[in-house]
């Protein structure tokens, strides 16, 4: 997550593209961050970020196809909604209180999967 100002707390992060997927890291993301592509998924890499408790952020992935790849530390809480075909595989921690990782996934193909390191 990039060093913030008062003003930067307000900034959502936006990347678009029609064909092809992104590549997010801890280094260039924002508090609120939205990828949207007609075809193309999210490969999310937060393992490097420290959070810390009570830290939350918040991506949102639009897409026609196209899943979501999410890494993140052992103690990250990942919180998935929005409405897609496909599961969400995940066997992290679901207590409150530490960082907090929110994704809301829409599309009409692809799931969303939690890896820990």
């Amino acid at each position: 997550m990039t060093k913030e100002t008062d003003l930067d707390r307000d900034r959502t992060d936006v990347r678009v593209s029609i064909i092809g997927g992104h590549k997010l890291d801890g280094k260039t993301l924002h508090e609120r961050t939205v990828t949207a592509s007609l075809i193309g998924g999210a490969d999310i890499d937060l393992s490097d970020l420290d959070l810390p408790d009570g830290a939350e952020l918040k991506i949102t992935k639009l897409s026609l196809i196209g899943g979501v790849s999410i890494t993140v530390q052992p103690d990250v809480r990942v919180v998935v909604g929005g409405v897609r075909l496909g599961g969400v595989s995940d066997d992290g921690p679901t207590v409150a209180g530490g960082p907090t990782v929110r994704v809301d996934a829409w599309g009409l193909l692809g799931g969303v999967r939690v890896n820990r390191v």
